[in-house]
C-alpha cells in the first residue's frame, strides 16, 4: 500500500504510478539509447553508407533518415515529458496538456522496395524506432485515457482537477 493511500489522503492515481513505474524506466532507457545509437550511426558510418548508394537508394536513405530522426525526436520529447512527471517536476495534468505538442503519429513507413534498398543498419534502426513508437503509444493511451476517463466520469474529481490547475497557474 502506498504512503498516500495509507494516510487516507486520496486514491492512488494509476496513471501517475504507471508513468513512474519500472516499465517506464526501462522504456525511457531504451528510447534514449536508440536516439544516441541513431545519431552515432547517421553522423558516422551512415554517411559512408549513403555515399555508396545508387541515386534512387540515396534518395530513399535521405527520406527515411529524416523520418527516423523526426520520429525519434518526438519519442524523446514524450519520454522526457513523462520523466518530468515521474520525478515530480510536473503533474500528469500538465504533461497531458504539453503532450499535445508531441505528435506520436509520425510512423510513415517506407514501401518494401525502399526498405530493401537501405543499408541494413538503417533499416534496423527504423524498425526498432517503429516498435518503440508502438510501445510508447500504448503506454500513452493507458496513462492519459485513464486520467481523462476518471475526470470525465467523476464530476467532483473533474472540478477538483480544475481547481488544482487554477492554483498551479496562480502559484507560477
Amino acid at each position: 500500500m502506498s504512503e498516500r493511500s495509507a494516510q487516507g489522503t486520496g486514491p492512488v492515481s494509476f496513471s501517475e504510478r504507471l508513468a513512474g513505474s519500472q516499465a517506464f524506466a526501462v522504456l525511457f532507457k531504451e528510447g534514449m539509447a536508440l536516439v544516441e545509437e541513431t545519431a552515432s550511426y547517421l553522423d558516422g558510418p551512415g554517411r559512408q553508407d549513403s555515399k555508396r548508394l545508387e541515386r534512387a537508394a540515396a534518395l530513399a536513405y535521405a527520406t527515411e533518415s529524416m523520418r527516423l530522426t523526426t520520429r525519434l525526436m518526438q519519442l524523446a520529447s514524450w519520454l522526457l515529458l513523462h520523466r518530468a512527471v515521474k520525478e515530480g517536476e510536473m503533474s500528469l495534468a500538465q504533461a497531458n496538456k504539453e503532450k499535445t505538442k508531441v505528435k506520436l503519429s509520425l510512423d510513415h513507413r517506407a514501401d518494401a522496395d525502399a526498405m530493401r534498398a537501405l543499408p541494413e543498419r538503417l533499416a534496423d534502426l527504423i524498425q526498432r524506432s517503429l516498435m518503440l513508437l508502438d510501445r510508447v503509444r500504448r503506454l500513452d493511451a493507458t496513462i492519459h485515457n485513464v486520467a481523462s476517463e476518471r475526470g470525465q466520469n467523476n464530476p467532483v474529481e473533474r472540478q477538483l482537477g480544475l481547481l488544482k490547475a487554477a492554483f498551479e497557474r496562480g502559484a507560477q
